[in-house]
């Protein structure tokens, strides 16, 4: 997939030299633009400690719900029983793209779930991994309507997480060494 090219502006944010954070910082919002979303937020994960937080989002406009924390908090423990798409990506199984949250299949989507804690109809998973583990979750999504993501959308959330797992990683283990000072 790395063979794939993005579009300008995500190349240009992709380039190497560039911080994690500064990465995320441009990233989220031209994404955001580039899949023509609503909303895109960043979850970032520490794996060894199962805490998370979502550091980075995006809205379309002020009456999009913002995700966001700035703190790091521990995941429930039923997190995974509670939340299919959340149990694929600790399973590191590949990207779920979910096209319609009110028809999907009830083993991969818990339409109550996404419902009461995001409110979106329609969402890419897009899964984080590096050697086996889950390091975030990057979800660009859809609001009040249904949406077909194309092979344009797909490649593109392929080549970014391709490219940003090594970045989220860095993140979480900065983040890490600085709670331990």
């Amino acid at each position: 997939m790395t063979d794939q090219i993005l579009p300008q502006v995500l190349e240009q944010i992709l380039s190497d030299g560039k911080t994690p954070d500064a990465v995320f910082s441009a990233l989220v919002p031209a994404l955001g633009e580039v899949l023509n979303c609503d909303r895109v937020f960043l979850y970032l994960r520490n794996p060894e400690t199962q805490t998370g937080r979502v550091p980075y989002c995006w809205r379309r406009n002020s009456n999009i719900p913002e995700i966001g924390d700035a703190e790091w908090k521990k995941e429930p423990e039923s997190l995974g029983e509670e939340d299919p798409l959340f149990a694929a990506a600790l399973r590191t199984e590949p990207s779920i793209f979910v096209e319609d949250v009110e028809t999907a299949n009830p083993e991969v989507v818990n339409k109550d779930f996404e419902a009461k804690d995001f409110g979106h109809r329609a969402l890419i998973h897009a899964h984080l991994c590096s050697d086996g583990l889950l390091w975030g979750v990057l979800q660009p999504c859809i609001f009040d309507r249904p949406r077909v993501w194309t092979d344009f959308d797909r490649q593109v959330i392929a080549a970014v997480t391709e490219k940003i797992s090594p970045l989220a990683v860095a993140f979480v283990t900065a983040s890490a060494s600085k709670d331990e000072r």
